[in-house]
C-alpha cells in the first residue's frame, strides 16, 4: 500500500464518502432497517468495487508505479465475464435485501422507522434478538458463499483471460483446498468491515485499499501466476 499510498487513500476516500452519504440519507429518512440491511450487504458488492485496487496490486507486482488514473480506468475490467460476475453479485445483493425484509417481517408487525425505535426493538425484545440472530446466520452463509466464488475469481478475471465460470470454479476449489486459512481470511475481512461500519464507514478510507491490495497478494499466493 505504501507503493501507492496517495491514490489508494483517494480511492478509499471516494468509496467511504459515497457509503457515508447513502447511509446518512437512509438514517435521516427514518429508514433504519434499510440502513442496516444495505450496510450488511456491502460485502456482496465489495469485490467489484475493488477492481481498481486489484489493478494497482498487479502493477506493483510488475514493478510499476500505479496512479489514480490506472485505478479508475481499469481496461482489464471492461470484459463481458467481469460484467457477468458483477451481475451475479448484484443478484445476490438483491436477494439478501429480500431475505432481510422477510426476516424482519416475520419478527414484528410494526415498522420501526427511526433509529432509536429500531435499536430498541433489536436489542431489548426477544423478537428483535431473534431477528438479529437469524439475519446473522442467513447473511453469514450468503456472505461466505459470495466470498468463496469471488476471492480468487474477481482478481483472476482481471489478471488472465479466463472465463467467469472457470474463475468461479477455481475460486471455490481454492477455498475448499485451503479451508481454514480462507475461513480466517474471511473472518478478518468481516472484522475489518465491521470496524468501518463502527466509524460510519469513514474507516473505509484506509481499510478498503488495504483489503483490496491484500486480496491481490492473497490471490497470487493461492494461484501463483505471472502477474
Amino acid at each position: 500500500m505504501m507503493h501507492a499510498l496517495v491514490p489508494s487513500l483517494i480511492y478509499g476516500a471516494a468509496l467511504a464518502l459515497a457509503s457515508f452519504a447513502i447511509w446518512r440519507a437512509l438514517i435521516i429518512s427514518d429508514l433504519a432497517f434499510w440502513a442496516l440491511s444495505l450496510s450488511c450487504g456491502f460485502v456482496f458488492v465489495a469485490p467489484m468495487l475493488a477492481m481498481g485496487l486489484y489493478e494497482a496490486g498487479r502493477r506493483i507486482s510488475n514493478g510499476e508505479q500505479p496512479t489514480l488514473a490506472h485505478m479508475i480506468k481499469v481496461r482489464g475490467a471492461l470484459r463481458a465475464d467481469v460484467f457477468y460476475l458483477g451481475l451475479a453479485l448484484l443478484l445476490i445483493y438483491l436477494l439478501w435485501g429480500r431475505i432481510a425484509q422477510i426476516v424482519y417481517g416475520l419478527s414484528t408487525y410494526r415498522l420501526h422507522t427511526s433509529v432509536d425505535e429500531f435499536i430498541t426493538f433489536s436489542t431489548q425484545t426477544s423478537e428483535g434478538l431473534t431477528m438479529l440472530v437469524t439475519g446473522a446466520i442467513v447473511g453469514g452463509i450468503m456472505a461466505f458463499f459470495t466470498f468463496a466464488i469471488t476471492v480468487v475469481s474477481a482478481p483472476m478475471l482481471l489478471d488472465q483471460r479466463a472465463n467467469v465460470f472457470e474463475a468461479m470454479f477455481m475460486s471455490i476449489r481454492a477455498v475448499a483446498e485451503n479451508f481454514m486459512p480462507m475461513l480466517l481470511w474471511a473472518a478478518l475481512i468481516t472484522l475489518a468491515l465491521l470496524a468501518c461500519a463502527a466509524t460510519s464507514w469513514l474507516g473505509l478510507i484506509v481499510i478498503f485499499p488495504w483489503l483490496g491490495l491484500a486480496s491481490w497478494r492473497a490471490y497470487l499466493d493461492i494461484l501463483p501466476v505471472r502477474a
